[in-house]
């Protein structure tokens, strides 16, 4: 099909006959500023635990109060969606992110602990809307066949916005002359309280180049024309049917288990990047701001894997790139979790770069064939997200009770892993399709 033919719906309602690139690469923006988001994260982590003085499972409850707002407004989001429209859903999601953002500045202000855990909540459930809405409608804006590939291609966007975010997090949290914990406590309190202020007060500047991308983008996204995608039946397409469909979701055996796949591997990926800087420490002797290049690194090797996993997925089934992927990882994370050495820190970061294909396989040989189910099969996984908050309590909790020992903690995700490799060999034996083949133009 010639690029200059000009782009419409096809006849299902669904997909267009190839892909509007401006359309499609604002989309792609908004998966950067969620990878910017998340990672920003793993760094406040690292900065909380020494300036309010937490253990490992209470430092993980940021991840906890950010993760949680997908089991919560999952649902919600794709009655949006259903109601409305996509883009109705991303814009609304870009206000309550950037409400969150601003909220950092008062719980700074108040250095209370809580008061961040509001201000993260809100930002991912802005994150809420734009992910149910986004990563749906990436699989449709273009032909049909495509959508899982224009989902990983799109998706390849997102350790970008990573790499900035805990580049940012590194040399605007992280100060050079920022003390120990065990220097602050060492200190006299009211003393030890002056620099972890300064700690608190720290967080605030990335957010505040974050503030201004968000309205740029904002814009952006408001005067750009998006299509529909909901199916030729419009008036169906708006229909609140929530309980017919959950019914039919949930009968659906193969969606069932990308729900629990889904679940985690998220827990899986936030468990890795969650806790590499305090592995770093450990097992490196090193200062925050020292590890966090090993955060960076991860990211890196996340985007790599992206572009790497993108290659292959040209020439092999999804679920099967999945399944020797989900190996890979297992062995690397076993290496990260028995060896006692600094190289179970690159194992680590080899596991960031194996990563790339997973999200949005899972998330593709979940919804496909939906049909109008589509934005609450969509919302559903989107809602699986929240075990990005659970399991690295359980990684914390392990951590604390072994006095610390962060390496046997990664055996969570090592776990996790195994049963994403039984779900990839689930689709290998019931999908028997052809490879899809994917041209990066404009027929994505």
């Amino acid at each position: 099909m010639a690029k200059s033919d000009p782009i419409v719906q096809l006849p299902d309602g669904f997909y267009l006959n190839r892909t509007p690139l401006l359309a499609f690469g604002l989309l792609c923006c908004l998966f950067s500023l969620w990878g910017c988001a998340m990672s920003l994260n793993d760094v406040l982590i690292g900065q909380f635990r020494k300036a309010f003085m937490l253990s490992d499972f209470q430092s993980a409850l940021v991840q906890f109060s950010f993760y949680i707002s997908y089991f919560v407004l999952g649902i919600p989001a794709g009655m949006i969606i259903k109601r409305f429209s996509y883009k109705w859903s991303i814009q609304l999601g870009l206000l309550l992110y950037l409400i969150g953002c601003c909220l950092f500045f008062p719980a700074a202000h108040f250095a209370t602990y809580q008061i961040f855990f509001i201000a993260l909540f809100v930002v991912a459930a802005g994150l809420v809307f734009i992910e149910t809405a986004a990563d749906t409608y990436c699989t449709l804006l273009g032909p049909p066949g495509r959508g899982t590939h224009r989902l990983n291609f799109a998706s390849a966007f997102q350790p970008i916005g990573a790499i900035l975010g805990s580049s940012m997090g590194a040399y605007l949290i992280f100060r050079d002359g920022d003390l120990s914990r065990e220097q602050l406590s060492a200190m006299p309190a009211a003393q030890a309280w002056q620099h972890q202020l300064g700690m608190i007060h720290a967080t605030l500047e990335p957010y505040v180049y974050i503030l201004g991308v968000l309205l740029v983008v904002m814009v952006a996204i408001g005067l750009t024309r998006y299509p529909a995608c909901k199916g030729r039946d419009q008036q169906r397409s708006h229909e609140l049917d929530t309980t017919g469909a959950l019914k039919r979701l949930f009968a659906n055996r193969r969606f069932v288990l990308g729900i629990l796949t889904q679940f985690l591997y998220v827990g899986a990926q936030v468990g890795v990047w969650s806790f590499i800087i305090r592995l770093s420490m450990r097992l490196g002797h090193i200062n925050e701001r020292q590890a966090s290049v090993y955060l960076i690194a991860s990211f890196s090797a996340f985007f790599i894997g992206k572009l790497v996993a993108n290659f292959f997925m040209r020439h092999a089934r999804p679920a099967r790139v999945l399944f020797v992927y989900s190996l890979l990882c297992i062995v690397a994370l076993g290496y990260a979790v028995m060896v006692h050495d600094f190289t179970a820190v690159y194992a680590a970061i080899f596991v960031s770069g194996l990563l790339g294909p997973c999200w949005p396989t899972i998330y593709g040989l979940t919804v496909d064939e939906l049909g109008h189910d589509r934005a609450y099969g969509g919302s559903i996984l989107v809602m699986s997200i929240s075990g990005g908050g659970i399991l690295p309590l359980l990684q914390g909790y392990i951590s604390d009770a072994t006095g610390g020992n962060m390496q046997l903690a990664y055996i969570v995700p090592m776990a996790c892993f195994i049963v994403i490799a039984m779900f990839a060999a689930y689709c290998m034996k019931t999908n028997d399709e052809p490879a899809e083949q994917i041209v990066f133009d404009a027929t994505l």
